[in-house]
């Protein structure tokens, strides 16, 4: 899959294809601090697009250890979303494939040209931080995977 243009039609939207991964050790996530289109900053989950010849899973793998510097593995599917946003005055329809990943070993930095901060968190602590819908339904679509009764403090 990859970013398909918007047509010759003035106004029609560009579609975008992406994957990202939400990674655990245990009972914590792994999250990015980066600006937004409006220059806020916001912690959100790594992600980014899906290249010519590369699969969802691949492109996942890829963005996870490029923004964040760890290399994982997928245990599943997780979710795919769907929203839309304005960029530069136009209408932008994005799909994201979501994968749950294991955390595997730190390989490299962060990417310092798009990622601020990268940070564990508690699931509690990051349903505080993040500030997306999508996320919070990530966050819910994992309660099940994260042993909360003895859930650790940020590191």
């Amino acid at each position: 899959m990859e970013t398909k243009k918007a047509g010759d039609g003035v106004g029609a939207p560009a579609e975008e294809f992406s994957a990202g991964g939400v990674v655990l050790d245990e009972r914590r996530v792994l999250l990015v601090l980066v600006r937004n289109l409006r220059g806020e900053k916001v912690w959100t989950f790594p992600k980014g697009h899906v290249e010519p010849g590369e699969t969802p899973r691949q492109a996942a793998l890829r963005e996870v250890e490029e923004e964040t510097g760890y290399r994982c593995h997928i245990l599943r599917p997780l979710s795919e979303v769907n929203y839309a946003f304005q960029r530069q005055g136009r209408r932008v329809r994005k799909k994201v494939q979501w994968f749950l990943m294991r955390s595997g070993w730190r390989v490299g930095d962060p990417d310092e040209a798009e990622i601020l901060d990268v940070r564990w968190s508690a699931v509690s602590k990051a349903r505080e931080l993040v500030r997306y819908p999508s996320d919070h339904q990530l966050l819910d679509c994992i309660q099940s995977s994260v042993k909360e009764q003895d859930e650790p403090r940020d590191i």
